[in-house]
């Protein structure tokens, strides 16, 4: 049974969209840097697949999206567990304050390879068998859309996520893969316009999207909350 993958699964907007595809009946594997984090989580997930079947459900897997070699073997081990995915989710980020000149060269980069590095490797390592296999979703978590002084290296980022699913359009959505970003304009917050849960509903639509009706970038202000009255 195919299922999603959810790398940097953290307590927002990772978790939110784990459990949301495990409401469908997918199994979801969860990569994140914390054994502590990856258990609440996947226990979280775990009540919301009730449909999934027994020993399908949550697959915890630690990785540093730094560390190529070790996403790349958690990747494989989804692989191994539940098959070439129906989704990919990359909701990795580093998100700081900084100025413009606060931090060095090896800062900078160090954050790129949170904020973009991580997804390219995981693009790079499994898109070209979801294009093999017939196609799917490799959803990116965007913000910034406008840069702001005080997080210079977050709106550096979050442009080079826009850019990344621009290319990897390109190169995979012939293929059938869907590639799209959901860009949050907001403070991720249970109980506010920019609950997890809220957002989460867009990365399953994106993903159910039929090919001819395909997004590929979904900028979300927190209005849309207002207007459904949640």
């Amino acid at each position: 049974m195919a299922g999603a993958v959810v790398i940097g699964a953290g307590p927002g907007i990772g978790a939110a969209v784990a459990r949301r595809f495990a409401r469908e009946g997918l199994p979801v594997a969860l990569v994140a840097r914390s054994e502590h984090t990856l258990a609440r989580v996947a226990a979280g997930v775990g009540a919301a697949g009730a449909g999934v079947a027994p020993g399908h459900g949550a697959l915890p897997l630690v990785a540093d999206v730094t560390d190529e070699a070790a996403l790349r073997a958690a990747l494989d081990a989804a692989t191994d567990r539940f098959g070439v995915p129906d989704a990919v989710v990359y909701n990795a980020a580093l998100v700081r304050a900084d100025g413009l000149g606060e931090l060095d060269g090896s800062a900078l980069l160090a954050a790129w390879a949170v904020n973009v590095g991580g997804a390219l490797t995981a693009a790079a390592h499994l898109a070209p068998a979801m294009v093999r296999r017939g196609g799917g979703s490799f959803l990116l978590t965007g913000g910034m859309p406008e840069p702001k002084a005080p997080y210079v290296s977050l709106s550096l980022g979050k442009a080079g996520v826009r850019t990344l699913a621009r290319l990897l359009d390109l190169e995979y959505g012939p293929g059938g893969v869907h590639v799209a970003t959901v860009t949050v304009d907001g403070a991720v917050a249970p109980g506010t316009d920019f609950d997890p849960d809220l957002i989460a509903e867009h990365y399953w639509r994106l993903h159910a999207q039929p090919r001819p009706r395909w997004e590929h970038d979904v900028a979300y202000t927190g209005a849309e909350a207002a207007a459904s009255g949640a």
